[in-house]
């Protein structure tokens, strides 16, 4: 994880300084910046792949370049050998992007496999700018006369900046000459679905063992790090199938895999958890918090998330938690983010009929994540200055998953949400968290209740109906009310439509 920042056009060095020094949090290792041409690039960084060389900017070896970045990218290793190793300064898996870059110019992001925000800069003008396709890694962008500035958090920008910001587009680039640029079709888009028969049968086997080894081998690639690694474990499945692979694998050299948990004192997350812990023989760190401690963190959480969506703050108070347990032990963690909206794990999917509707639904919640779910995990991680890595959203998962036929996804009787990512870990868990119902992270670790009591207490029904109308949708409840006037205290000056994204209820 890192803080970048970034301009294209007139900039003054000790604007690009305070912003990256708002983010700070994001990159506690090290701070570089650099102007070249009309571009300017800096980043507060975490050390991962290459604590001792891979400090940011990094620096072309054939031409006058430079490139900030955030995020991983995953096939670094086989596009080092296709470049050649003698052109590699350092291990950090950006560097592929900048050599690649240096050859084949903006073409060289359709190539990268991994999540990432990036920017490159060059002494004879070319400047651009790229993110991953999921939009994984925050970006947001701001536009003014002759000026553009990039950043990885709203909190960077400026006051006077703060009415243009809005969220630079996943799966796209820019170039000061093209413009905004759309790059590959997002996964699942128009699949090519798996047919070996018909969608009303059964699997067969060779599907449930391709989604597993899919996933083990990127599970495999999260725990590739020079620091130490975790997951976070909820208690929830799709956490419990990671620890189950991930302490699979550590054993295998030797290691005894971190995993951390948090939730009110009997919560069903926390007690989950602790099952999945012993069953798979790991170092488990826990903490259990009071309604108090989570009230009273409401107010930090929102101007840390740069969010006040009631549905992302739930989950956000225990993520927020269970990060800082974390960061006192490693500095990369694995989550289970993402397998609901491959595998349709809400309850909310399961009114559907038909698998056209479904996978429709799938695309257009993936394509949402980047300002809702990724938004929280990024930006809880990154307060406590972690690495998050997400398995279940390697691009190589992603397109199984997407390929599969819908209707095999769909929810009834006889097969509960995500019923095919479970039969393929059958084994690997105990029933009882295998095959347990689904929660969300708030709801199982107890905060829905606990923060919705309590903040709705504070604002009348009269406010709500006086103040809903200050945003398009209209705030909805007195809990959103309140939440949005801690965000607005918090980060004022930003176009609230434009910049933040609201869960709909479905």
């Amino acid at each position: 994880m890192s803080a970048i920042v970034a301009a294209h056009g007139p900039f003054e060095d000790d604007l690009g300084r305070r912003m990256l020094e708002r983010m700070a949090h994001r990159g506690p290792d090290g701070v570089g910046f650099r102007r070249a041409g009309e571009g300017w690039v800096g980043s507060r960084y975490l050390s991962i792949t290459d604590p001792d060389t891979g400090a940011q900017p990094l620096a072309g070896t054939r031409q006058a370049i430079w490139l900030v970045g955030d995020g991983k990218i995953y096939n670094d290793r086989r596009l080092r050998d296709q470049l050649g190793s003698d052109r590699f300064r350092t291990q950090s898996d950006l560097e592929v992007a900048l050599h690649l870059y240096e050859d084949q110019g903006r073409r060289a992001f359709e190539q990268l496999w991994g999540t990432f925000a990036l920017v490159i800069t060059a002494a004879d003008g070319r400047f651009t700018v790229a993110r991953d396709v999921l939009g994984i890694a925050p970006l947001y962008w701001a536009r003014r006369g002759d000026t553009v500035l990039f950043a990885s958090e709203l909190t960077a920008f400026d006051p006077d900046w703060r009415a243009d910001v809005e969220p630079f587009p996943p799966g796209h680039s820019w170039t000061p000459e093209e413009g905004l640029i759309a790059g590959p079709t997002f996964p699942g888009a128009s699949p090519v679905l798996l047919n070996s028969r018909a969608p009303h049968e059964e699997p067969p086997p060779w599907v449930f063992a391709a989604l597993r080894d899919t996933i083990v081998r990127s599970v495999q690639q999260g725990l590739d790090a020079q620091v130490p690694v975790g997951v976070l474990l909820s208690g929830g499945v799709d956490s419990s199938i990671v620890v189950a692979v991930a302490a699979h694998l550590a054993g295998r050299q030797g290691r005894t895999l971190p995993t951390f948990a948090v939730g009110l004192e009997g919560s069903p997350d926390l007690l989950a958890a602790r099952l999945v812990a012993q069953h798979c023989g790991t170092e488990h760190h826990e903490l259990t918090y009071t309604a108090v401690d989570a009230i009273e963190l409401v107010p930090r959480i929102i101007a840390e998330l740069e969010s006040f969506d009631p549905t992302l703050v739930h989950s956000a108070v225990p993520h927020f938690l269970v990060c800082g347990l974390a960061g006192q032990h490693v500095k990369v963690v694995l989550a289970g983010e993402g397998a609901d909206e491959l595998f349709a794990g809400y309850a909310h999917y399961g009114r559907h009929t038909s698998g056209a509707e479904l996978h429709e639904e799938l695309i257009e919640t993936l394509e949402g994540m980047h300002i809702g779910g990724l938004q929280r995990v990024d930006r809880m991680a990154g307060a406590h200055g972690i690495e998050p890595r997400l398995p279940f959203l390697d691009l190589d998962v992603v397109e199984l998953a997407l390929a599969l036929p819908p209707e095999w996804k769909l929810i009834g009787p006889d097969r509960p949400a995500k019923w095919m990512l479970r039969r393929a870990f059958d084994g690997w868990l105990p029933d009882e968290v295998l095959w347990r119902r689904k929660e969300q992270f708030g709801e199982g670790t107890g905060m829905n209740d606990v923060l919705r009591e309590h903040y709705e207490a504070t604002v009348t029904e009269e406010d709500l109906h006086a103040n809903a109308g200050v945003l398009t949708p209209p705030l909805r409840t007195r809990e959103e009310l309140a939440y949005y006037r801690m965000f607005t205290e918090a980060l004022p000056g930003f176009d609230v439509g434009r910049t933040i994204g609201r869960f709909v209820e479905a």
